[in-house]
């Protein structure tokens, strides 16, 4: 009794160099990458229910791609001419070279910060004077908000986008030994395309805090924590639970 298979509820990697590709060589596994979730935009019509008025505002934080995707397209759906003189500010310099797809970079006052909210926040502080839009999901971090409340920042959230489950019922019939999970969305969907799921000998690994307690809280067995001390990423995890697992069943 060995562990052959993993779906892992993420797209597929873009690089080769993926630590997932050297995993399935190294055990013989065979990995399927399958999102969970997806990210919709909601309509012109549900906008507008926000009553927000993008125009009156100064500046606009972006805290991922996604959110200058869905930022753009609603103000094309609405027909609304973004000023020049709109400030962005970007969670990341990668996030800030993202806006070039959209406007001239360089004739743009934009400014980023190294990673987290919490740098960024440090820029957002030095320019109160701003009205800020703020581009969300449904499901956002409550964090965000709570930060600029706490420092008496002018800002509007905007619901642009929401998490939805993807349609897996193509796998009603297929069977992994380890199902890899990044977010809590990813077991309510799980749940929402099978709700007759038993999880019997399938292995549930799950990546951080709040996605270990929607396994716990989905009266399911979490078998594979990460990140921990000894794994700080989640094929680390893998890695050193197969390792042992087929250690213990070598002779099964």
């Amino acid at each position: 009794m060995r562990i052959k298979t993993i779906l892992v509820s993420q797209p597929k990697p873009q690089t080769e160099k993926s630590p997932y590709f050297d995993l399935a060589e190294k055990y013989n596994l065979k990995i399927d990458f399958r999102p969970f979730i997806q990210v919709e935009g909601i309509s012109a019509k549900d906008f507008r229910q926000e009553r927000i008025n993008i125009l009156e505002h100064t500046a606009v934080i972006f805290t991922s791609r996604t959110a200058i995707d869905h930022f753009f397209r609603i103000c094309q759906d609405l027909r609304i001419v973004v000023p020049d003189e709109m400030k962005y500010f970007c969670i990341s310099e990668s996030t800030a070279f993202y806006l070039q797809k959209y406007i001239v970079y360089r004739k743009r006052k934009i400014f980023f910060g190294e990673k987290r909210f919490e740098d960024l926040m440090e820029i957002i502080v030095k320019h109160k004077g701003e009205k800020y839009l703020i581009p969300l999901s449904d499901i956002h971090k409550q964090s965000i908000p709570a930060q600029l409340d706490k420092n008496k920042i002018k800002y509007s959230k905007a619901i642009l986008y929401r998490t939805v489950s993807s349609d897996l019922s193509d796998l009603a019939d297929v069977n992994y030994d380890i199902l890899a999970f990044y977010s809590p969305s990813g077991i309510t969907s799980l749940l929402q395309n099978f709700p007759e799921f038993k999880q019997n000998s399938t292995i549930i690994a799950a990546f951080g805090p709040t996605t270990s307690k929607a396994v716990s809280d989905a009266k399911l067995r979490l078998d594979i924590q990460a990140p921990m001390p000894q794994a700080p990423s989640m094929t680390m995890a893998l890695d050193q639970f197969i390792k042992k697992f087929n250690k213990e069943n070598k002779d099964k």
